[in-house]
């Protein structure tokens, strides 16, 4: 469950007209600070990232949905909405709460973080073929 405040942060965006990404971009931030605080365990940037937008998806930002997996993941997340969620056990629960304390931090630090958002835009300006802004064309129409 988001934070009151990311909530409110991700409210404020979308009234102040900006993009989904950036309300989406709230819950991500949030993601990334549990994962710092050891509330939960992502091994990857990619990870948080995921579980960020899935979290921004439930509170209502209006993202496309998430590429489609494979079907053996599609097959036990189906899987998974049929059970009824019951409170675990303290015992679990504490073992739980000292596992995650155990898993690494280094999916969330600022290096890894850097070098996701790195990759992610040399993924975009490789496929921006049909994001060439105007100026940009007419730039390389003048040096002809």
């Amino acid at each position: 469950m988001p934070e009151k405040e990311t909530i409110e942060r991700a409210r404020e965006d979308a009234q102040e007209g900006k993009a989904p990404t950036t309300q989406a971009g709230e819950f991500v931030r949030e993601e990334i600070h549990h994962v710092r605080e050891g509330k939960h365990g992502a091994r990857s940037p990619q990870q948080a990232i995921a579980i960020g937008l899935s979290k921004a998806r439930r509170a209502g930002v209006k993202l496309p949905p998430p590429p489609k997996g494979t079907a053996s993941a599609r097959k036990t997340a189906k899987g998974k909405s049929h059970r009824t969620t019951r409170r675990p056990s303290s015992k679990r629960s504490r073992a739980i709460t000292r596992a995650l304390k155990r898993e690494g931090r280094s999916g969330a630090s600022h290096r890894a973080l850097a070098r996701q958002a790195r990759s992610a835009a040399r993924r975009r300006r490789s496929s921006g073929g049909a994001r060439t802004t105007r100026s940009g064309s007419r730039r390389s129409s003048r040096r002809k």
